[in-house]
This record gives structure tokens, C-alpha cells and sequence, in this order.
């Protein structure tokens, strides 16, 4: 009887149990809100410094107009030129060039 009591009172311990120990805590912000926040303070990419908003966006416009061209040896260039042609070739006719 005693071993009867306990079975019951174990099982129902385990159907009932308590749901709240899953759910995160009250002050936690949800991902999804996290996902949609607008961020207005950033890191510079140079100098690793915050900036604001404005400032982050001047920076990527001065970073994107002093781009420099590399220089590339003109025989390497053929070179690479050539090699990209053997690639599609291949593609196209992998039977004929090994």
C-alpha cells in the first residue's frame, strides 16, 4: 500500500511538474526584438574606436573612395586570364582538356 502511495504520488509529481522552469526570465529581452533593434553606435573598422552612426557612415564613404586598383604583372594577369578559360572550358568539355 505504502509503495502504491508513492508510485501515485511520483507520477503525479512528474504529469504535473512545474512549466514556469522553462520559460526564460521576466527581464530577458526576446531575440526576435533583439533581431529588429536599430543600432546606432558602431566600432571603427580602422582604429577599433566607438563612433556614431553618422560618423560609421562617413568612414565607409571614405573607405570605399581611396580603393586602389592593385597593380598586377600584365604576364600574370594573362596568366590568370588563361587559367579561368581552362576552368569554363573544363566545365563545358571535362573529356577533353586534362
Amino acid at each position: 500500500m505504502k509503495s502504491y502511495f508513492l508510485g501515485v504520488v511520483l507520477l503525479l509529481q512528474l504529469l504535473i511538474g512545474s512549466p514556469a522552469m522553462a520559460l526564460p526570465p521576466v527581464e530577458d529581452v526576446p531575440e526576435e526584438i533583439l533581431r529588429t533593434a536599430i543600432y546606432t553606435e558602431a566600432r571603427s573598422p580602422v582604429t577599433g574606436r566607438p563612433l556614431t552612426a553618422a560618423e560609421y557612415a562617413r568612414l565607409q564613404e571614405e573607405l570605399q573612395a581611396i580603393r586602389v586598383e592593385p597593380q598586377i604583372n600584365p604576364r600574370i594577369r594573362r596568366l590568370i586570364t588563361l587559367l579561368r578559360l581552362r576552368q569554363l572550358l573544363r566545365t563545358f568539355f571535362p573529356f577533353l582538356i586534362r
